[in-house]
């Protein structure tokens, strides 16, 4: 049936057709950089990255662009707080958030904008604007005309009344409409600031994406993506800004939101400091386990991080890196006669599924349990080889598509483990032949080095503490 999904602005499940064919063209809303990433941003990155790679898989060409909020209110007040220039705290932290989701194995975006870089585009952009009538100056200040655009609440589904009576509006009695919002805001005393024709001043935030879309995209891209947070104000200003500049017709195809993270229950927040840095889950080994988390639920709902959630995922990812232990992605064998290997044939088909519908990883991470499952079995039972390698390629195939990465351990680790194969075939010929001692001699020996042994009556296996 192909890819269908779930578009918040029409609230329906859709086919998924591009505008070029074989072309993806997608944009996902980054980070504001005036503080350390944490494990919500890594949420939203993990949804889209796998969204990213599952349309790869599917064969089409993705052009992906990420944006870096590096200029804004917080950005100016925390690097006045540290005493340092703005475009410092910036630089350190988009670099911090390169790194950082490189070890998350988030792929890198094909193009990076930065608001400060899209200056002439979007003075371009209110320009015309105000041209159209859409927007007004007061000031040195620019405001978008909500009023303009007749259309404005079709994202969010609220109209003007209803959204005022919801909204913390900030009071200007210069403004013609309390939900008119600002495109360019006059500078102030030791703020960045960039000439323009009503004088020196920085861009709103809404206009510094639509810019960006119009620049390095085009006038419509396929799919607009980011947390359901932003769906209002900020995607709805979006909307009204860019199709009152490019015209009626509307600019994003596909409206993709990924619900939101909560910590033991409550909203994450850095001003009451309950929160959980990417920095501090990347200490703890947890890139893979809290990707099977993220992706254990479906990427429109809410998720609560616990300490339980995490470490029943850490167990998961072990289960699956242990089923993949030695299989390599690049050298799929041919396929053999063997149960195990219509099984492998059958997961592909039902993970393609699952994804295909609205990128379903529940239902598609359950079918590669139980291959792992299985493929752990075989192992232990002495299955023929062949059958093992495919159905281990296939499982590493379609992990990789969910963006899994099985090598965290770091050299040392990975160096290791043939060894603890091997001592493991050793402990496993001691205990057929009754000789507990010197097997739970082994077992306690590993222990000490860190490689837990677990025997289960599918057969033994072992993970790093």
């Amino acid at each position: 049936m192909g890819l269908r999904v779930t578009n918040t602005l029409t609230r329906e499940k859709e086919p998924f057709e591009t505008l070029e064919p074989g072309h993806v063209r997608m944009y996902v809303c980054g980070p504001t950089v005036y503080s350390d990433a944490h494990i919500g941003h890594a949420m939203s990155a993990i949804v889209f990255d796998m969204i990213r790679r599952y349309l790869e898989y599917l064969g089409y060409r993705v052009t992906f662009a990420m944006n870096f909020t590096d200029v804004d209110d917080k950005i100016i007040q925390r690097a006045a707080t540290l005493g340092i220039p703005p475009n410092e705290l910036a630089e350190q932290l988009i670099d911090a958030w390169l790194d950082e989701t490189a070890a998350l194995n988030i792929k890198p975006a094909t193009i990076y904008p930065r608001a400060t870089q899209e200056i002439p585009t979007i003075i371009e952009m209110v320009r015309g604007l105000i041209a159209k009538g859409h927007a007004y100056v007061i000031d040195g200040d620019v405001y978008y005309r909500v009023v303009s655009f007749p259309e404005y609440g079709k994202l969010s589904h609220r109209t003007l009344d209803e959204m005022l009576a919801g909204a913390r509006v900030e009071i200007d009695p210069r403004k013609e409409h309390p939900m008119d919002f600002a495109l360019w805001k006059a500078a102030k005393p030791g703020e960045p600031a960039w000439d323009s024709p009503w004088g020196p001043g920085r861009p709103g935030w809404h206009i510094e994406c639509s810019a960006m879309i119009y620049r390095h995209l085009g006038e419509q891209i396929d799919i607009h993506g980011g947390g359901a947070d932003l769906i209002f104000p900020h995607h709805e200003n979006e909307i009204a800004q860019s199709e009152a500049f490019i015209g009626k017709k509307p600019f994003v195809r596909y409206w993709l939101h990924n619900g939101l993270l909560q910590l033991g229950g409550e909203k994450m927040s850095k001003s009451i400091g309950n929160l959980i840095t990417i920095r501090e889950l990347l200490e703890r080994n947890g890139a893979g386990p809290f990707r099977l988390l993220v992706l254990s639920s479906h990427y429109r709902s809410p998720l609560t991080f616990t300490e339980e959630a995490f470490a029943a995922a850490s167990r998961g990812f072990d289960r699956l890196r242990q089923a993949v232990r030695g299989a390599e992605i690049d050298t799929v064998p041919p396929r053999p006669e063997h149960d195990l290997a219509a099984l492998a044939d059958s997961t592909r088909h039902s993970f393609r599924e699952a994804m295909d519908d609205d990128f379903n990883t529940p239902v598609a991470l359950a079918r590669l349990f139980e291959l792992a499952r299985a493929i752990n079995r075989a192992r232990a039972a002495g299955e023929p080889a062949a059958a093992l390698r495919y159905a281990q390629a296939t499982l590493l195939e379609l992990t990789t598509v969910l963006g899994f990465r099985f090598d965290e351990g770091g050299t040392e680790q990975r160096a290791a483990e043939p060894f603890i194969e091997l001592l493991l075939e050793v402990r496993a010929r001691l205990r057929a032949e009754r000789n507990w001692e010197l097997a739970d001699l082994i077992r306690g020996r590993l222990g000490d080095l860190g490689v837990i042994v677990e025997d289960t009556p599918s057969g033994t296996t072992w993970r790093w503490a």
